[in-house]
C-alpha cells in the first residue's frame, strides 16, 4: 500500500532532502584519481552525523556501511572498502540519511503542533561522478543516466501512472542505446527507507497505480554499456559482462501542481 504523505510531512523530507544533497555535492567533489574509498566512508559518516542525522544504509540488510561505492562495473551497493580511484574510473556514490526531527529540525518546526513528525524520515539519493579523463561513451553513459532520471521526473504529475513513467525511462535509454538494468528499481520512502511502489525503469502506457498527490518516492535509473544480466559480488550487483554501469537517484515528492525534487539544493 502506497503511503500518503501530508503537506508539512513534504516540507520537512524536503530540508532532509536538501542537507543530504549536500553531503553528496561535498563527497563528489573529492572524487578524483587517487582518493581512496574509506575517505568518502569516514566523510559521509562525520557529516550525517553532524547534521543529526543517521546512516539508514548501515546494517540494512546487513549492509555493513554508510555509503554505497560502486565503481565501473558495479552497478549499486558496492563497498567502500580497499579501492582507490584511477583515471578513467567512473564512480557512483549512493548515499541515504535517516534524521530526527527532534535534532536537526529543532529550529525550524513546532513538534507539538505536528505530532505525525516526531519519528523522523528518511531520505535517499545518488550520483554518477567521472574520474579524470574518461572514455567518450562512458561520458555517454553517465550523461544518459542522468537524463533518463530528468526525464523521468518531468513526467511526473497527477494523473500519470507509473506504467508511463516507467516507459518514458525506458524509451529514452533505448533510443541511447544502453541497457536498462530491469532487475532493480525505485521505491518508495518515508517513515522506512524502502516503501511501496516499487519504481521501474522500464513500462507501458497507462499501466499500473496513477500518481497522486502526497506520494513520495525514489526514481534511480541504472544504465550499463554492455548486457542487462546481473550478479552479485560480496554485497555489490555487478554486470555479468563486466561493462561499466551509472546510477542516478532522487526523491521525489507529487503534488497538485505537479513534483517536487526533494534532494535538490
Amino acid at each position: 500500500m502506497i503511503s500518503i504523505k501530508t503537506a508539512e510531512e513534504i516540507r520537512v523530507m524536503r530540508l532532509g532532502g536538501r542537507k543530504l544533497a549536500e553531503i553528496i555535492d561535498f563527497l563528489g567533489n573529492m572524487v578524483k584519481p587517487g582518493a581512496k574509498a574509506e575517505e568518502f566512508e569516514r566523510v559521509a559518516e562525520k557529516m550525517i552525523s553532524a547534521a543529526g542525522g543517521k546512516c539508514n544504509f548501515k546494517e540494512q540488510d546487513g549492509f555493513p556501511s554508510c555509503l554505497c561505492f560502486s565503481v565501473n562495473d558495479e552497478i549499486v551497493h558496492g563497498l567502500p572498502k580497499n579501492k582507490t580511484l584511477k583515471e578513467g574510473d567512473i564512480v557512483s556514490l549512493d548515499l541515504g540519511m535517516f534524521f530526527s526531527l527532534n535534532v536537526f529540525l529543532k529550529d525550524k518546526i513546532d513538534l507539538k503542533e505536528y505530532p505525525n513528525l516526531k519519528d523522523g524520515f528518511h531520505t535517499d539519493m545518488a550520483r554518477t561522478y567521472l574520474v579524470g579523463e574518461v572514455d567518450l561513451e562512458v561520458q555517454r553513459l553517465a550523461r544518459s543516466t542522468k537524463k533518463a532520471l530528468k526525464r523521468g521526473i518531468k513526467k511526473c504529475k497527477p494523473g500519470v501512472t507509473f506504467g508511463d513513467l516507467g516507459e518514458t525511462i525506458q524509451r529514452y535509454i533505448e533510443s541511447q542505446n544502453f541497457g536498462i538494468v530491469r532487475d532493480l528499481c525505485g521505491h518508495g520512502i518515508g517513515k522506512n527507507l524502502h516503501e511501496d511502489p516499487e519504481v521501474l525503469n522500464y513500462g507501458q502506457r497507462h499501466s499500473g497505480e496513477k500518481l497522486k498527490p502526497g506520494m513520495v518516492f525514489c526514481i534511480e535509473p541504472m544504465l550499463t554499456m554492455g548486457g542487462i544480466k546481473i550478479k552479485k559480488r560480496n554485497f555489490a550487483y555487478v554486470t555479468e559482462d563486466g561493462s561499466r554501469a551509472a546510477h542516478f537517484e532522487d526523491m521525489v515528492a507529487i503534488t497538485s501542481d505537479g513534483v517536487i525534487v526533494l534532494t535538490d539544493n
